[in-house]
């Protein structure tokens, strides 16, 4: 299957606004479709990549370090494969290593590059945990996801406020007691 031009993707939004009810000759809406085709090659770059190639570069000097590693808060957007419509959240990763680590702001660009898809957050949040444990081969990932979506608070039920998390565990970190609660209260702040 080819790809769409950029001019397909623009004549596209033309006739969205078209439809919509307004006039894409209209002065403040001429270089509109332009800018959407450019907006969504940036909201939707994660198809350009393989967000794994990020996690190949590894470091072995951990200094003996044998504990979890989480960063927290790492923005994440996101389009619902079924509205099309912004799902804004956070995600939380953390693994436990065995013998070596990645660079914090690896975890970070995995994130981006899953979420830069059209999809659900389940998907994206076992996509996450799968992709770093695959790779790394840690002990245990564990990966939480709380986002907004803007399917259900901007149209539908119409519930602003309302978020779904998501968590996908994996190795120790699902199977030991202790070290599931661990990586749970530092994602929780405690």
């Amino acid at each position: 299957m080819a790809k769409p031009t950029q001019a397909d993707a623009e004549a596209a939004v033309r006739v969205l606004i078209e439809w919509a009810g307004d006039d894409p000759e209209r002065e403040g809406l001429l270089d509109t479709p332009a800018r959407v085709a450019r907006s969504y090659r940036e909201l939707f770059s994660g198809y350009e990549i393989d967000p794994r190639d990020y996690l190949k570069r590894t470091f072995e000097e951990v200094g003996g370090y044998d504990e979890l590693v989480v960063l927290k808060n790492i923005r994440v957007t996101s389009f619902c494969e079924h509205h099309m419509l912004p799902v804004l959240g956070r995600a939380h990763v953390g693994y436990l290593p065995t013998n070596r680590v990645v660079g914090i702001s690896k975890l970070a660009r995995v994130v981006h590059g899953f979420a830069r898809r059209l999809q659900i957050q389940e998907k994206l949040t076992a996509e996450i945990a799968e992709a770093i444990q695959d790779i790394l081969q840690p002990a245990g990932v564990g990966v939480v996801i709380e986002a907004e979506h803007n399917c259900m608070t901007l149209r539908g039920v119409n519930t602003p406020g309302s978020s779904l998390t998501t968590s996908r565990l994996l190795g120790v970190i699902r199977d030991d007691p202790r070290t599931r609660e661990e990586f749970l209260g530092m994602v929780r702040g405690a």
